[in-house]
């Protein structure tokens, strides 16, 4: 059976993730508030992070502001996707403004 938890990201009761995906404290928090399709958004959101800003993996500043950064994504102030918000690809809707005709 299916793990549901009410994420925090999309704000309705979805499918959880299988395992915590990292470690301490923060990892416990994602794993009991966060969908498999929120924490999906975050290594999507990730992926440009690490792009725009050149990190290196590599270097520990690189990762405690990547940290600070999921934290921020999930639980800070406004974290919570807007209302009516769908992610793209999904049938007739778009995770983006309507476009223009």
């Amino acid at each position: 059976m299916t793990r549901m938890v009410q994420c925090v990201k999309l704000g309705r009761e979805l499918p959880g993730l299988e395992n915590s995906p990292f470690p301490g404290e923060l990892g416990d928090r994602i794993f009991e508030n966060v969908s498999q399709q929120g924490w999906d958004i975050w290594l999507e959101h990730q992926v440009l992070l690490i792009n725009h800003n050149g990190l290196v993996l590599a270097d520990p500043n690189a990762r405690q502001f990547l940290i600070e950064q999921m934290e921020e994504f999930f639980f800070g102030v406004g974290a919570q996707m807007p209302e009516g918000w769908s992610p793209e690809g999904a049938p007739g809707k778009g995770g983006g403004p309507a476009r223009k005709k």
